[in-house]
């Protein structure tokens, strides 16, 4: 998971002349690409001025159906099945199941969920 800071262009090009720095290090430190002291000074600045920390995460639709099954599609094509009665989890891709999970728990669902996002 990627995360960076959001803010305006004006903002940044304040960072820049207080700080005076280029663009290039105003956005190594709003990136979390650079880890030094003047980067974490920026970063502080950049919060003090309205700036919002955002992630950037794989979209993932999920729904929770009437059937009680919750169903998440990822892009890559992978169909996640999770039966919320037994705890049961397909993993369907291309249309054919490719692996099948029982009495899942919750904590255990993050690490199909990343298997699954593989898949190619």
């Amino acid at each position: 998971m990627k995360k960076y800071i959001h803010v305006t262009k004006e903002v940044r090009e304040h960072l820049m002349k207080i700080f005076g720095v280029s663009a290039v290090m105003v956005w190594k430190a709003l990136t979390f690409e650079s880890e030094s002291v003047l980067a974490n000074k920026i970063r502080k600045a950049a919060f003090e001025n309205f700036g919002i920390l955002m992630n950037e995460l794989p979209a993932v639709e999920t729904f929770h159906d009437h059937d009680n099954y919750m169903r998440q599609y990822f892009p890559n094509g992978v169909l996640l099945e999770v039966n919320k009665s037994n705890g049961d989890v397909d993993v369907i891709f291309k249309g054919e199941s490719v692996k099948h999970y029982e009495n899942v728990f919750v904590r255990d669902l993050k690490g199909i969920q990343n298997w699954a996002a593989t898949l190619r």
